[in-house]
């Protein structure tokens, strides 16, 4: 398994991520629990998809 560095490129992106998580929960989403908690998973796995074929190479 490859081991992966702490770059500006990781670092900037998992702030994105945070970034927008937090965007979306205070705009759409601050008084639907369930609706938020499935957005927020839905969110981090397409994060995660986006990270391990694009980002972290």
């Amino acid at each position: 398994m490859k081991k992966v560095k702490p770059t500006a490129m990781n670092i900037a992106s998992v702030v994105i991520f945070a970034i927008i998580l937090f965007a979306v929960d205070l705009l759409f989403l601050r008084h639907l629990f369930w609706e938020r908690l499935f957005f927020n998973i839905g969110i981090f796995l397409v994060y995660l998809v986006i990270f391990f074929k694009f980002i972290n190479k």
